[in-house]
Order: structure tokens, then C-alpha cells, then sequence
């Protein structure tokens, strides 16, 4: 559950008066009043007392956002157009009737993004619940619709391909010839309680907290953070484009999807769990991965295969196997494996620690394999049930293979977010507890 806010002992922090429009350069806060001088959520509360910009059309011209921005719908970014979003600013979806957070930031082949916030002002993609000042109301995954970048880099489906989680249309059309290309930059970003589903429940037409579609390796993203996503926090269809520093926090499904023909480099990445947080079925059984890999949907052998490297990764389960409770109408635990490779899909993987979950790393299906450029003695796995199993996971030592009740710390101070104390060093690669991110969203009672 996510925890109801609450402001009766917060004092609010003053703001100067200031005039908000969307094509404004000021930022949010200067440097002097930055977010880890403040108490655990007073940015949230400093940011609902600012003038909102609402955008409720596509953006075909170079613009630039600040303040507090609101989206009325499905916004793109095209025919050339750059968006400049400044460091510290706010961005939440209009709801709809039944509290939908419907605005979602598609970043389209034609268009470009430079998001580049700060370690002390990250750009925040957020609930529209969590701006608005009251004490009774809940941030819920959902309440903002996710940003979807599509770029020009290969990928193993026709170019003529319309999106996951968006209408059938040219303007969301992704893949091309081109490996090299940019949609621009996305740096100390976090998006909090996003994801969409387009047709209805588990449909399989969602979207994610954040959508990367055959983006290219001239684009960079760097330092961000999902958060409570509906969906997956971050899901790579094809492309080349590389990733530092990402961290999944709380995923309702996968933290990591790659498929359809992804080939880019991920280094430094977390996934950790809020065993609080919802989570998606299939099958009536838990369909919750920290990595969920494959080459494309029907499994089939393409000319360019689904192949990331990912180097220094760490994966965080519950510290114990939680079930639903009944009358829950699903059968066993929360999470299903740590990494599943399946549907001809293969994975690099150097540098990784897989904790928390029944099974660590499952290797499925004709064409599925792992392997590690560097050494297998750098994977480390446990699992509840099963530590490996499948084609390539043999290489693993044994000694590093760790299978009990309890989930192995594997030398972290206490990786175990519901815990208390939580610290995943020595393992902090991306500075995963700095002031661009943030686990509570509660305000001070």
C-alpha cells in the first residue's frame, strides 16, 4: 500500500512568487533551497503551492517546460521539435473522470527530449495526487500515463510498427536503419507511479514508466528512476541505445523488459522491492520478474536476436517469500524469478548479484541462453526454491549459488528495502540512495 499523505506537523516552505509559463528558464528551485536540504517530501508540497501550465497539443516547435507542468492527454513531441525540460520541474498527467492519470510524453522519431535535471533538482514525472495539497488523497500507480521515446535504430520488427500502450498511427511508428541515432538526452529523472493500460486489464498493450523503442546509441540516458510503475519501469523494444545508472523501485511487473531485438548496454543497475506494492498475474500466478527477456513474442529466430550486456546489476527481492493473504484470489509468492531469459532471447551478464526471489535466474525455451563476457564467478544467485536453471547458467560457480528461505545479502549492509536501514552498499554503483531519489513518499506527520 502506498502511504496516504499526511501534513499536519510539515511547515510549509516559503516560495518566492513566480510567474510559470511553459517556454519559462527558470527552474524550480536554485541551488541554495535544493531538494536534500529539505524534509522527505517538501518538494512535493513546495511544488502544489506553484502556478500550473497545462499542455493539451502536440509540441511541433522547440519549447521549453519549468515549474509545474500538467498533460491533457497524449503529448508528442514531432517534426523536429525539441523539448527542453529544466532542471527541478514537475510534470503530472490531467486526470480523467474516474482519476486516470491519462498524460503520457511520447518523444517521437522526429522529435528530441533534453531532460536533464540534477543530482539536487531531478526532473520529476509524478501523481498528479501528490501536488495537490491534500492530506486525504493517495498517490497510486497510474496516476501518470509514462514517457515513451521512439527512435530510428534496428530492431526485428517491421518499421511500419506502432508502439505498445499507444494508438495505431505513423506518428508512433519505431525502428529504421539507423543504430547511431539520438532522441536527445534524459539525465537525474525520476517518474513516480506511471503506467497506462490502453485497452483494458492485463490487456498487453501497456504503457510503462518508461518506453524505449528502437532509441538509438547516440541518445543518452543517465540517473533515473522508476518508481511504483503500473506496468514495467523500463522496457527496451530493439534499439541500440545504452543506459547508466537506472534504478526500478516497487514494479507492479517487470523492472527490466528487453525484447524485440534490443542489443544496447546497461551498466549500473538496480531493482529493488517494496513487497507492499501491487503486482501483475498470469495465470492466476505471479508475473513479476526483475528481468523479463525475450526475442520477440512468438519466440521465433530472427535475423537480429534480443542480446543485451548487463554489467554491474543488482537484483532485490523480499528478504522472505511473501504470499497473498486470503481471500487473495492468487496462488503463491509475489515475485516469480530474478532474471527469466526465454523466447530465444539471450543475455550478457557481468557483475551481478540476483537476491529474493523463488527462483534467481531461469533460462527457458529452445534459443534462450546466458552468458558473461567477463566471468561467471561475478554472478551471484539466490533463490527461494531454485537458484539457476537452464541453458548457460552451469557456469556459474557453485559457490555461488545460494538456495534457503531466507535471501542471501551477499555481503550488502541490509539490501532489504522493507527492512529498515536500507542500504545496498557495497553495491551503490549509481549513488542509489543520493538526493535524486526517493523511497518515501510520505510527508512528515
Amino acid at each position: 500500500m502506498i502511504k496516504t499523505l499526511t501534513m499536519r506537523k510539515l511547515t510549509l516552505i516559503a516560495v518566492a512568487a513566480l510567474s510559470l509559463t511553459a517556454c519559462q528558464n527558470d527552474s524550480l528551485a536554485d541551488s541554495s533551497n535544493s531538494f536534500d536540504l529539505k524534509s522527505t517530501s517538501a518538494e512535493y508540497v513546495t511544488a502544489s503551492s506553484l502556478p500550473v501550465t497545462t499542455v493539451n497539443a502536440d509540441i511541433t516547435s522547440n519549447t521549453t517546460w519549468s515549474g509545474v507542468i500538467e498533460l491533457d492527454g497524449n503529448i508528442a513531441v514531432k517534426n523536429g521539435a525539441k523539448l527542453t525540460i529544466m532542471p527541478g520541474t514537475f510534470i503530472k498527467a490531467k486526470p480523467n473522470s474516474i482519476g486516470e492519470g491519462r498524460g503520457v510524453l511520447i518523444i517521437t522519431k522526429t522529435g528530441s527530449i533534453d531532460a536533464t535535471g540534477t543530482e539536487s533538482q531531478p526532473i520529476v514525472f509524478t501523481s498528479y495526487r501528490l501536488l495537490d495539497g491534500d492530506e486525504d488523497t493517495t498517490a497510486k500507480p497510474g496516476d501518470f500515463g509514462g514517457v515513451i521515446i521512439l527512435g530510428d535504430a534496428p530492431t526485428n520488427l517491421p518499421t511500419t510498427t506502432t508502439v505498445e500502450g499507444l494508438p495505431s498511427s505513423p506518428d508512433f511508428y519505431f525502428g529504421g536503419n539507423n543504430a547511431s541515432h539520438s532522441a536527445g538526452i534524459m539525465k537525474y529523472v525520476r517518474i513516480e507511479f506511471a503506467g497506462y493500460d490502453f485497452v483494458g486489464a492485463n490487456s498487453g498493450n501497456e504503457v510503462n514508466s518508461l518506453t524505449l523503442a528502437g532509441v538509438g546509441s547516440g541518445t543518452t540516458l543517465d540517473h533515473i528512476q522508476a518508481s511504483y510503475g503500473q506496468d514495467d519501469s523500463f522496457e527496451f523494444f530493439g534499439g541500440t541505445v545504452n543506459a547508466t545508472n537506472l534504478v526500478s523501485f516497487a514494479a507492479e511487473d517487470d523492472n527490466f523488459d528487453f525484447d524485440n531485438g534490443y542489443t544496447g548496454t546497461i551498466t549500473c543497475a538496480l531493482a529493488l522491492a517494496d513487497y507492499n506494492s501491487d503486482h501483475t498475474v498470469s495465470g492466476q500466478v505471479s508475473d513479476t520478474n526483475g528481468i523479463e527477456l525475450d526475442n520477440n513474442a512468438g519466440g521465433t529466430s530472427t535475423a537480429l536476436i534480443t542480446h543485451p550486456i548487463v554489467n554491474n546489476l543488482t537484483i532485490v527481492g523480499p528478504q522472505t517469500n511473501p504470499l497473498y493473504s486470503s481471500p487473495s484470489p492468487y496462488t503463491g509468492s509475489k515475485y516469480e524469478n530474478g532474471i527469466h531469459i526465454r523466447r530465444n532471447g539471450r543475455l550478457t551478464l557481468n557483475d551481478a548479484v540476483v537476491t529474493g526471489y523463488p527462483t534467481g535466474i531461469r533460462v527457458e525455451g529452445s534459443g534462450s541462453e546466458l552468458s558473461s563476457a567477463s566471468t561467471y564467478s561475478s554472478i551471484k544467485v539466490h533463490g527461494f526454491t531454485t537458484a539457476v536453471t537452464g541453458l548457460g547458467t552451469a557456469g556459474i560457480p557453485a559457490a555461488n549459488l545460494v538456495v534457503s528461505a531466507t535471501a542471501d545479502a551477499f555481503g550488502m549492509s541490509q539490501p532489504f528495502f522493507n527492512n529498515g536501514g536500507w542500504n545496498v552498499s557495497p553495491r551503490n554503483c549509481g549513488n542509489f540512495q543520493g538526493t535524486w531519489t526517493k523511497y518515501d513518499f510520505s510527508l512528515v506527520d
